[in-house]
């Protein structure tokens, strides 16, 4: 048989029917993957060949392709080892880049990434990257489980095992295993912090060295220690703070320009175990309304300005309250002792004299140093026993001398929580868990607690009293720390409205350029009325922005207050302090404002950050307490309500207020995740935020503060 002769035309002629073939077949597949999608089927179990998935390949060049852009971010890392890059500036989108192509880095590192999009088989653009420079690293030190791994190493022709130790780092975010060169006497399953060693070798997992052994890693105090590390909470003082703390206390208290208020009846009210109580109250009805004196310890006067103190307290920024004890911002002998408004004993305080109509409007407030003395102190429990009827006739004893106050403060606080309502006030009323030890500091019990009218009063009380404060220092223009709570995004609140209408409740009123919380305070009592008022507090708490600090003047959203900062705790947070030595020096002494906007910057920053830290360690003390509690209930099932619902699972809290995930792996059958309503479903299940689910806990990890359940059908 003889071989054809092909000439040039039928060269031309059959890549023109391949090149045909070829489109018509990518066309073809693009339209399926279309169909799929429109039709919600979970088509990532689809097999298909040769999509349109044009983007992934094997990039390594630290060179930039014409298709490729060059950008800088932060990494954040993953349990998998890959991780994502959030670009300072010039695209939008989070980076994914693969576990082979972090460069070394690890999360928190500051990198530059070269990176390009693509189109994925499900028509979405994506992205894919490559670290090429760590710019700057992100973490010093690392905190986890010493663990020894056995490698192979070449003597003498031979390949022999050799152990060497490693750290499993506590962070899931964190992929590697850095090799310990210097343990510090730690042994095997010890938690320690361990200082990085990083020398720019790229893919290679550092070497480190031990700084600090916490104990063993499966023990409450390891755990609990290394929280407090990672955290950066210390609970030690110097020297010469103690010192200073204890001379500025034993000052003996003068009446020179103090006023007192020898005939008002003025006590505090707080919690069973507060010791470092910074508030007190005292009311009088008048003819146009009320008269309202909130008087705050006035710690400024202890902390002078350029001392020891005054460096710890920007330093710390913030008490931290844990589940067994209080890490105060200031030595015991200030906050325990000479600034605590104890009953009986004369003490320094700046009391805010609030004139309101019967309305409960700020007509008129003044700040004044005083000396009060304190009638009794108050406990919130004890006090909402009297206003439901039920207290002891030991309690009534108590509290006889302050009775009438307390039926006025009902009825002023009857007409604030009113206003309040009207303006605005988005009240979350999401109830809080409280851990119960024994005698031995075990969790022995986990229960929701519920705010009583008391503690109500005094939150309403404490928001009057900054209000006005935060108006007279911004009417005379007074640097302040502002406590600023800005509108929600657009693309957070888009979320929120493509949610609620999933549920059926109206969006019109936040569908506008200007919402107001009014809008969200009103969604808040439909979804009550509707049973759904804790997965819609959830959704709507993750929609809002973070309220924080500033020197520059901005309304409190979330209250729907124009003028609001913090004046009514300065034993515990800086913020308070800060306006207390403000009000001092400008508005009393007189000083030039010019000289404290510096310091309004400096100590608004310093709050907000400390704030951060001290909540990250309060909720993860709080989740360990709560994980060692229920580890004595695996396997037990209970009645829970799902307050998340993502794309590897769904998130459930039980009725003690304990949250754990049920991983879409222990879910019977294959879920997809409908981003759409926020669901997850399979044939005729569908697991929706609020829906009350029966689940098993199968896990309670000490390590990471984290429960596991399954379902049961």
């Amino acid at each position: 048989m003889m071989n054809k002769k092909y000439t040039k035309r039928d060269f031309s002629k059959f890549t023109k029917r391949n090149t045909h073939k070829r489109r018509g077949k990518e066309e073809a597949r693009r339209e399926l993957m279309r169909a799929v999608a429109e039709t919600e089927v979970a088509y990532s179990g689809i097999v298909l060949k040769d999509t349109v998935d044009y983007g992934r390949q094997g990039r390594t060049s630290v060179k930039k392709r014409r298709d490729e852009m060059v950008v800088r971010g932060i990494f954040s890392g993953s349990k998998g080892g890959y991780g994502f890059v959030s670009a300072e500036s010039g695209y939008d989108k989070d980076i994914f880049i693969p576990e082979d192509k972090t460069g070394g880095a690890i999360d928190g590192d500051f990198v530059e990434v070269i990176f390009h999009t693509y189109i994925s088989h499900s028509m979405q653009e994506k992205t894919e990257g490559r670290v090429t420079k760590i710019i700057e690293y992100g973490r010093d030190f690392i905190i986890g489980t010493l663990t020894a791994e056995r490698y192979y190493i070449r003597r003498g022709g031979a390949r022999v095992p050799s152990d060497v130790w490693v750290l499993i780092p506590d962070d899931s975010r964190i992929a590697i295993r850095p090799r310990i060169t210097d343990a510090q006497g730690a042994e095997l399953g010890d938690k320690v912090s361990v200082k990085l060693v990083r020398d720019g070798r790229g893919g290679y997992s550092p070497d480190a060295y031990v700084v600090s052994c916490f104990g063993k890693t499966n023990t409450r105090e390891a755990n609990y220690q290394a929280i407090l590390a990672e955290c950066d909470i210390s609970d030690t003082f110097t020297e010469d703070e103690l010192a200073e703390a204890e001379a500025s206390a034993s000052r003996e208290l003068t009446d020179v320009g103090r006023e007192r208020f020898a005939d008002s009846v003025i006590f505090t009210m707080d919690g069973e175990g507060a010791k470092d109580l910074d508030d007190a109250v005292s009311l009088k009805k008048t003819h146009g309304g009320w008269r309202l004196s909130v008087h705050i310890a006035d710690v400024s006067t202890y902390v002078e300005e350029k001392t020891a103190l005054d460096r710890l307290v920007m330093r710390r920024g913030t008490s931290v309250y844990f589940t067994d004890k209080v890490v105060p911002m200031l030595p015991e002998a200030l906050s325990n002792g000479a600034c605590s408004l104890n009953p009986d004993e004369d003490k320094y305080a700046l009391s805010a004299i609030i004139d309101l109509d019967k309305d409960g409007n700020i007509k008129r407030a003044r700040v004044v140093p005083s000396i009060i003395r304190s009638r009794l102190r108050g406990v919130y429990s004890e006090v909402n026993t009297i206003f439901d009827g039920i207290a002891s006739a030991e309690i009534k004893r108590k509290y006889k001398s302050v009775m009438p106050s307390l039926e006025r403060m009902r009825e002023l606080y009857e007409v604030l929580a009113r206003k309040a309502s009207l303006r605005g006030y988005i009240d979350m009323n999401i109830d809080e868990g409280r851990v119960v030890l024994d005698e031995a500091g075990e969790p022995c019990d986990v229960i929701r607690i519920n705010r009583g009218l008391a503690e109500r009063i005094v939150e309403q009380f404490m928001l009057t009293a900054n209000e006005a404060v935060a108006t007279l220092l911004r009417e005379k223009d007074i640097p302040c720390v502002y406590r600023v709570h800005e509108k929600p995004s657009s693309d957070k609140l888009y979320d929120f409205i493509d949610y609620l209408k999933v549920i059926g409740i109206s969006t019109r009123e936040i569908e506008t350029d200007e919402v107001e919380s009014s809008a969200f305070a009103r969604i808040l009592e439909v979804a009550k009325d509707r049973g759904l008022d804790i997965p819609v507090s959830h959704t709507m708490l993750r929609s809002m922005m973070k309220a924080q600090y500033s020197e520059i003047h901005s309304p409190h959203f979330g209250l729907g207050i124009e003028n609001y900062c913090h004046f009514t705790s300065p034993i515990r947070r800086l913020s308070d302090l800060a306006t207390h030595r403000i009000i001092h020096k400008v508005l009393i002494e007189g000083k030039r404002a010019e000289q404290y906007r510096s310091y309004a910057r400096r100590a608004a920053k310093a709050a907000t950050d400390s704030e951060l830290r001290a909540l990250n360690a309060e909720r993860r003390i709080e989740n360990l307490y709560k994980v060692i509690y229920m580890s004595s209930h695996i396997g037990e099932s209970f009645d829970a309500v799902i307050t998340s619902v993502t794309q590897f699972g769904i998130f459930a809290e039980l009725e003690n207020t304990c949250e754990g995930l049920v991983p879409i792996s222990e879910m019977p059958g294959l879920f997809t995740y409908n981003e759409a309503d926020m669901s997850l479903r399979h044939t005729s299940l569908v697991y929706r935020l609020g829906d009350t689910v029966r689940v098993k806990l199968e896990e309670a990890d000490m390590i990471r503060g984290k429960l596991r359940f399954s379902l049961v059908l």
